[in-house]
């Protein structure tokens, strides 16, 4: 079998809003890519850069306030940030898709969830309403929709929140996207939904071989779902590596932090962990190490100097002194052979 390529690569990204009080880096200088077939997780908490950076990728960025002040989006080696808005219609819904964040807000409440999902197939595939409105049918069925026949003609205020996430899920997969982006899919869904949505997402990556980016602030989702896994904070990836590694090995203090804070189930009595503090305005810290007022490993330099992404081992790095001169030397995003 030969060495999986990079779908999508995202070097150096910064994306920046301008308001009255000046500009606000919401992402800092963002490196990672994906792989064909791979399920990427990006982790961190809120105001961390995850969302902003998939709404860059997907060329959705409100402007203005919002641009791409730099680095590079390439898919399939294109560069996106340069792709006029026409190229990028195509691109987006057909060969990059998105699953938003909050189903009902992202579903029109107006039109019925056949015409909602036979737009983006007429658009991309160029049929007619009658086999678009049969291939809708079909993808609500492969999401797990019973009665899906019926289902197209009724509105979002009419589905459960699961329901309603499915459709979402049908409507980023029915024109068999290369890449697709999922921002927090299993968001105010119980937990028994949640799996369902996991397992749904996981049998379209193997059956389609879609390359997945899923975006998340739990830790399990990506334990269960993810193969490697991105960590973000105030707008900066401080840890990236395995899944495998992450959790047998975290090595950035934020990271040893998040996994702390989740509960262990073999345990009746435990006081949670929590990271103290919160997740600076973006833009604040000027200098020095942006954890590191949160930080119980913080030292002199990690508050006048700003650390670099140091590789601890083979696909494995961090952006924190505790590792500096690690033996591999500096990571600066670039893919490392074999």
């Amino acid at each position: 079998m030969g060495k999986a390529r990079p779908l999508l690569q995202v070097e150096d990204l910064r994306t920046s809003f301008f308001t009255d009080d000046g500009e606000v880096p919401a992402v800092d200088g963002v490196s990672f890519h994906v792989n064909e077939g791979e399920i990427l997780g990006v982790v961190g908490e809120s105001g961390c850069g995850k969302s902003v950076t998939s709404l860059s990728v997907m060329g959705l960025i409100p402007s203005p306030p919002g641009k791409i002040t730099g680095g590079k989006i390439l898919y399939k080696g294109e560069e996106l940030t340069k792709a006029s808005d026409k190229r990028m219609r195509e691109i987006r819904g057909n060969e990059v898709a998105m699953i938003f964040q909050e189903p009902m807000t992202s579903l029109n409440p107006v039109f019925t969830i056949g015409d909602q999902l036979t737009e983006s197939i007429r658009i991309h595939m160029k049929i007619s309403k009658k086999d678009a409105l049969q291939k809708a049918v079909e993808m609500l069925g492969k999401v797990g929709l019973p009665r899906a026949e019926e289902l197209v003609k009724e509105y979002p205020h009419q589905l459960s929140g699961g329901m309603r996430q499915r459709v979402m899920i049908a409507m980023a997969m029915v024109c068999d996207p290369n890449v697709l982006i999922a921002d927090e899919p299993t968001t105010a869904l119980d937990v028994t939904i949640q799996a369902q949505i996991l397992k749904l997402m996981k049998n379209l990556n193997k059956e389609l071989n879609t390359a997945v980016l899923l975006i998340t602030h739990d830790l399990g989702v990506v334990a269960e779902t993810c193969e490697r896994v991105v960590v973000m904070y105030s707008g900066k990836v401080v840890e990236e590596g395995t899944v495998e590694e992450i959790f047998k090995n975290p090595q950035h203090p934020y990271t040893k932090g998040l996994i702390q804070s989740v509960p262990d189930m073999r345990m009746k009595q435990q006081r949670l962990h929590s990271i103290k503090g919160s997740v600076p305005r973006p833009g604040s810290i000027k200098t020095g190490c942006r954890f590191a007022a949160r930080c119980e490993a913080a030292f002199d330099r990690c508050l006048v100097e700003t650390p670099e992404l140091y590789e601890t081992s083979k696909g494995h790095c961090t952006r924190c002194f505790l590792f500096d001169g690690a033996e591999e030397g500096v990571y600066d995003g670039t893919i490392a052979e074999g």
